[in-house]
This record gives C-alpha cells, structure tokens and sequence, in this order.
C-alpha cells in the first residue's frame, strides 16, 4: 500500500541526487571499494563474465569497473541525472526506477550489488525490496549490501531519507526474504568498531518453492 509521505520523502531524495549529480560524483569517484566489489566477486558461481546488477549505481563508478572487467554490467538508479550520467560514462544498460516500485528481469543476474543504495528504502518496503532483488537472481546468486549501521531508526538527513539497522535486524530482514548469509564485516577495515561506520553484508539466494511461489 502506498504512503504518500515516504513516497515525498523518496522523491525528495531522488530530487537532491539529481541536483547534487556533478559534486556527488567529484567526491565519489575516488573512493576505494575494491573490498566490497570483491565480496561480491568472490562468491559467484561459474566462470566470468557474469551478469551483475548494481542497485543504486549513481553516476556509474562501480558500473564501469564491473563492465570494464568484462561482465555483464547493468545499472538501477531512481535520480534521473545519475542515471543519465551513468550510462554516457559506461554505455551499459542502466534502468531509471525508483527502488520503491523495482521492475527487474526475473532470474537474469548472477550478482546483485548494493553498494550505499539500500539505507534510503523505508523499514516498511525492505522485506518486499529484497525479496524483488532476489526474484532477479538466478539459483545460487549472490546479494551484496553495504549501509550504515545505526539503530533502527528512520530520518532525514538533510535532504535525503535514511534507514538504519543494526546487524541483527539487517540480518533478520535478509535471511526472511530467501538469502543465506555468507559472511559480513564492517568497514574501514582495519579500524576500531567505534570507527567503523559501514556494514558490509554478502548473502546467497536460498531455493524455497514456497517464497517463490507467493512473490510469483
């Protein structure tokens, strides 16, 4: 059911990641994720290429290093500049959607990659949000997620609505939409907890006739 006030808090989001495109991705693009990318990486079945989802993708940063290893690289992005900016920067397929209304190939990716993307869906729409990224999976895929951990709060921050969960409620949110967890870690790595803000997370689909079935 819709909520008009988190549907204005989303756009309101969206809205300041279209105007803020160009700096978002002068203070971005640099960032090194290697660590993230190859959490991912790391656990995909099969021989390379493969075909990666990466939800969230902004102006293409992690798009591009995906396609430029040679997989199959496509984008999702709900800030129409972003995801402008993302498919001139690597020619790849990039979906403008708004991850509260997903509309995703069914079994088509290997690897879904949710780099800093899902901290902005609301605690009402996650379970569904998840259960669609894993309806777009094949049998066996792999999740990626990396969010700032919090406590189980819902705010603005600025211009941009946030969600924050702890391990234990991002875990249970996981696990109840059909993944598995692998293993997570927190980043930067190498630091105290206490100055560790992001939770990194890798999960594979689980099989269940029965989830499948009432998301069919």
């Amino acid at each position: 059911m819709a909520n008009p006030t988190q549907d204005a808090l989303i756009a309101r989001t969206l809205e300041h990641y279209s105007k803020s495109a160009e700096s978002f991705w002068e203070g971005t693009k640099d960032h090194d994720v290697d660590q993230n990318r190859l959490a991912l990486l790391d656990e995909l079945d099969g021989p390379p290429p493969h075909a990666i989802l990466d939800v969230g993708c902004g102006p293409g940063r992690d798009l591009a290093w995906f396609s430029g290893l040679g997989h199959d690289a496509v984008g999702v992005e709900g800030a129409p500049e972003m995801a402008r900016m993302a498919h001139d920067l690597t020619g790849c397929q990039v979906l403008q959607q708004n991850f509260l209304s997903l509309d995703l190939p069914a079994g088509r990716f290997d690897g879904i990659f949710a780099n800093a993307s899902l901290f902005h869906v609301p605690r009402s729409d996650i379970s569904r949000v998840l259960g669609e990224l894993r309806a777009a999976l094949k049998p066996r895929g792999v999740l990626f997620t990396s969010n700032p951990r919090g406590d189980n709060t819902e705010v603005m921050n600025g211009e941009r609505f946030c969600a924050f969960h702890d391990y234990e409620t991002w875990r249970d949110y996981v696990a109840g939409a059909g993944f598995e967890e692998i293993r997570h870690y927190y980043r930067p790595e190498g630091k105290p907890r206490a100055e560790q803000p992001w939770l990194a997370s890798v999960w594979r689909r689980v099989e269940d006739p029965d989830l499948d079935k009432n998301r069919s």
